[in-house]
C-alpha cells in the first residue's frame, strides 16, 4: 500500500506546484518524460525545477502528439534516478499543489520515487480538480484549460510541465481567493463557529473539514447506519456521527 501524504483542502502561501509528463496514462506501464516544479512562498514564486527526463524507451506518438516531447529531445536528459533526486530534494517536505495528482501524478511521483531511489513521497497536497469542482460549479469541464481560461491566464504551451506549472499557480492563487470568501460565508451561516464543537470545521461548498488531517469529511453508510468518515482513510481514520 502506499504511503501517500495525505489530500489538503484549503490554501496554503507557501507550497510547491508540481507537473509531470509522462509515455501514457497507465500508472503500471508508462513512465515520467518531464518533471517540473515551482515553489512558492507568501504567494509569490520563489525557486524553479524543471528537467526532461530519459525513459530508456521511445516515446509513444500519442504520448509526442499531447506533450510534444520526442525521443531526440530526451536522449541527452537524465534518467529518473538522477531526476527524482532533484525533484525530492526542491520539494523538500512542502505542501504540494497540482491539477489532478490526487489519482495521477502522486501516483507516478510515489513509484518513481520508491523504485528509482526506495524513497517514498509523503508529502501533503492539495488538488486544484477538486478546488475548481467545488469553487467553479458553473464550469461544465475542469481541465486546467478550463479554469485558465476561466481566469483569463494564457493558456500558450500548454501540456508542457513547466507552463502548466506556472497556468497551475496561478489558478491556485485565484481560487484562494474564492475559497476563502466561500469559508467567511460559510463561517457567518453558522454564527461564526469555525469548528463546530470541535467536530470538524465547515469548508468551501458546505464541506465540513476534518479536525485530525484537515482532509474532507464524507458522507458514508456503515453497519450500524450513516457517519461521517475522512476522505483520506485509511491513512486517517476519524469519524463522526451524523
Amino acid at each position: 500500500m502506499r504511503n501517500k501524504g495525505k489530500r489538503l483542502n484549503g490554501y496554503r502561501k507557501d507550497y510547491v506546484v508540481f507537473d509531470l509528463e509522462t509515455t501514457g496514462v497507465n500508472q503500471y506501464r508508462d513512465v515520467i518524460i518531464e518533471i517540473s516544479a515551482v515553489k512558492v512562498c507568501g504567494g509569490e514564486i520563489a525557486g524553479e525545477y524543471s528537467t526532461l527526463v530519459n525513459p530508456g524507451r521511445h516515446i509513444p506518438a500519442g504520448a509526442t502528439a499531447v506533450n510534444g516531447i520526442t525521443d531526440e529531445m530526451v536522449k541527452d536528459a537524465p534518467d529518473i534516478k538522477e531526476a527524482m533526486e532533484g525533484f525530492l530534494e526542491f520539494i523538500g517536505s512542502s505542501v504540494l499543489v497540482g491539477h489532478n495528482i490526487h489519482t495521477f501524478d502522486m501516483n507516478f511521483a510515489y513509484d518513481a520515487a520508491w523504485q528509482a531511489l526506495g524513497k517514498e513521497l509523503g508529502n501533503d497536497y492539495i488538488d486544484t480538480l477538486y478546488m475548481s469542482r467545488r469553487c467553479l460549479p458553473q464550469l461544465t469541464h475542469h481541465k486546467l484549460t478550463d479554469i485558465s481560461e476561466y481566469f483569463h491566464i494564457n493558456t500558450d504551451g500548454a501540456h508542457r510541465a513547466f507552463n502548466d506549472c506556472i497556468m497551475n499557480q496561478k489558478c491556485y492563487e485565484e481560487l484562494g481567493v474564492l475559497w476563502q470568501e466561500k469559508e467567511k460565508m460559510a463561517a457567518a451561516a453558522s454564527n461564526g463557529k469555525g469548528k463546530n464543537g470541535g467536530m470538524g470545521g465547515v469548508g468551501e461548498g458546505g464541506d465540513l473539514e476534518c479536525p485530525s488531517c484537515g482532509g474532507i469529511l464524507c458522507l458514508r453508510k456503515g453497519k450500524f447506519g450513516a457517519f461521517y468518515g475522512c476522505v483520506n482513510f485509511p491513512s486517517c481514520r476519524y469519524t463522526r456521527n451524523t
